[in-house]
């Protein structure tokens, strides 16, 4: 039973290996695009030169929608978005660029929130490697040889109660034929 499970446990355990490595790969393709957005829009800003220009809490979060997921098992969230409202600010008194900026910082944090959920999805795929790696160390290294061990023992304490049952019915064969030799004989009579 074990070594029709431990093949499994593998499989389960290389499948997560997998989507972590797929997944750290994505989580760091969305940092960088996030990185490649801030500088760019860094050199862009740097233009105006206007300081405190943009107003503090333009943008808020007002919803981040996640979806659920199953790699090998496991549930985990999968980012599907976000949704953001702006504050009121003054058209007239505010550049013209702040609109603008507030797209630019609405991907910033979009690409943030993606990378937060990966991170979590990292998380919860690598605590299930972990448990399926010592189940798969529990059943290769102590159950299987535990169990050889035992049928071994098993085999060998049939064997020698199949040895001593043979002895025990050549032992009863002897005495019934002792017994058979030494009774006296009877006349039959017939009438």
């Amino acid at each position: 039973m074990y070594r029709r499970y431990l093949p499994t446990l593998t499989l389960k355990k290389q499948q997560l290996q997998t989507e972590i490595r797929a997944i750290e790969a994505k989580a760091r393709a969305v940092r960088k695009a996030k990185e490649r957005l801030e500088s760019g829009f860094d050199t862009w800003i740097a233009v105006f030169s206007e300081k405190d220009a943009f107003p503090e809490g333009i943008i808020t979060v007002t919803n981040i929608r996640k979806g659920r997921g199953n790699i090998a098992g496991v549930d985990i969230p999968v980012f599907e978005g976000a949704d953001f409202s702006r504050s009121d600010y003054d058209l007239y008194s505010t550049p013209l660029w702040v609109d603008i900026a507030a797209d630019h910082m609405e991907k910033a944090i979009m690409l943030d929130l993606e990378a937060e959920v990966l991170d979590e999805q990292v998380r919860l795929l690598e605590a299930e490697y972990r448990a399926t790696s010592q189940r798969v160390n529990l059943f290769e290294k102590v159950k299987i040889p535990e169990t050889e061990d035992n049928i071994k023992k098993i085999s060998v304490y049939m064997s020698d109660q199949q040895v001593s049952a043979v002895v025990r019915s050549k032992i009863s064969k002897r005495k019934i034929a002792l017994r058979n030799d030494e009774a006296p004989e009877t006349e039959v009579y017939s009438l």
